[in-house]
């Protein structure tokens, strides 16, 4: 289960590098037990392209919001922007991705 927060303003938390090359994460709440289960803001920077890692698949279902930005998906060549939302259960494919000017979003991590 994740932690417990009461309300707090993650602008006072400090960004750290995040676990793909070329993006920053403030983890807002996570499940000790299972790290992978996190709620969190993650940022792209301008130019990042995920080309080399693949489609991408993990075991959890994962709820993306776009807040900032754009992110363009290789695969369907489309091009999302802030206010966009995807909802992706364990094993759906998705990317890899590419994004000329960065992103900001919220992604929201659980099992089912």
């Amino acid at each position: 289960m994740k932690n417990e927060r009461e309300f707090f303003s993650p602008d006072a938390m400090e960004w750290r590098t995040g676990p793909q090359p070329g993006t920053a994460e403030k983890v807002l709440s996570r499940d000790e037990t299972d790290p992978e289960i996190l709620t969190r803001l993650v940022r792209w920077e301008p130019g990042l392209d995920t080309t080399p890692s693949g489609v991408i698949r993990h075991e959890w279902v994962e709820e993306v919001h776009l807040l900032e930005g754009e992110l363009h998906d290789l695969t369907l060549d489309r091009t999302f922007g802030a206010g966009d939302f995807a909802s992706r259960p364990p094993g759906m494919e998705h990317g890899p991705y590419r994004t000329v000017g960065g992103c900001l979003m919220l992604e929201i991590r659980y099992r089912p």
